[in-house]
């Protein structure tokens, strides 16, 4: 009791971060199947920080509801963050969000080529000023558990590097505008692309 009490005030800093700065959230999720917004939505004014859920299970769904290219599948693999980082593009594209976060992963042993509990994530931010182009970050983790502390896991990580990945997109856009260099479609941030094993502590990640 005492560390999901910890865990939804983690939730709940993060929400309060979202509505000081106008973020308003879309989710495309395939391992995860809505439990990123869903652990949103569990706090309370989650109306006014979560615009809708793209649950894309398949291959399929990914291609026709977030359009994803076929050929990055075929090269990256499904679990991989370039797949993420359209995911997450897409689902920014269909909606009016400024801020997509995109998960697809293993909760179980079904993939040869990676373990278990790998994951990948992208985080696209479209700011309010559109010359600064939209911002996107990815990451590959491994979680441990079985599949629905494995889910779980994923969805709270997700939610809980929202802070950390706005603020330095915020840096940079500011950067960018000193520069003279605003005006790109997309700036895609180098990712994290060896899966890390991460252990959560009363919220808290250890790598």
């Amino acid at each position: 009791m005492e560390r999901k009490a910890k865990r939804i005030n983690r939730i709940e800093d993060v929400a309060d971060y979202m509505r000081e700065h106008k973020l308003l959230l879309v989710t495309a999720e395939s391992c995860t199947s809505g439990l990123i917004a869903a652990t949103l939505a569990d706090i309370p004014g989650a109306g006014q920080l979560l615009d809708c859920a793209f649950v894309t299970y398949s291959v399929q769904a990914k291609q026709r509801c977030l359009g994803v290219n076929e050929l990055t599948i075929l090269r990256n693999n499904l679990t991989s963050e370039p797949v993420a980082r359209e995911m997450a593009l897409g689902a920014l594209k269909r909606s009016r969000a400024n801020l997509a976060i995109s998960n697809t992963g293993l909760a179980d042993d079904s993939d040869d080529e990676l373990p278990a509990g790998t994951q990948c994530f992208a985080w696209a931010f479209r700011p309010n000023s559109v010359p600064e182009g939209v911002g996107v970050f990815s990451a590959t983790y491994r979680f441990e558990g079985d599949r629905v502390a494995i889910r779980q896991q994923s969805a709270e990580y997700a939610l809980l590097q929202i802070p950390l990945y706005h603020s330095q997109h915020s840096r940079e856009s500011r950067a960018h505008r000193a520069l003279g260099l605003s005006g790109a479609d997309t700036y895609v941030y180098p990712g994290n692309t060896t899966p890390q094993s991460v252990t959560f502590m009363h919220g808290l990640i250890s790598t």
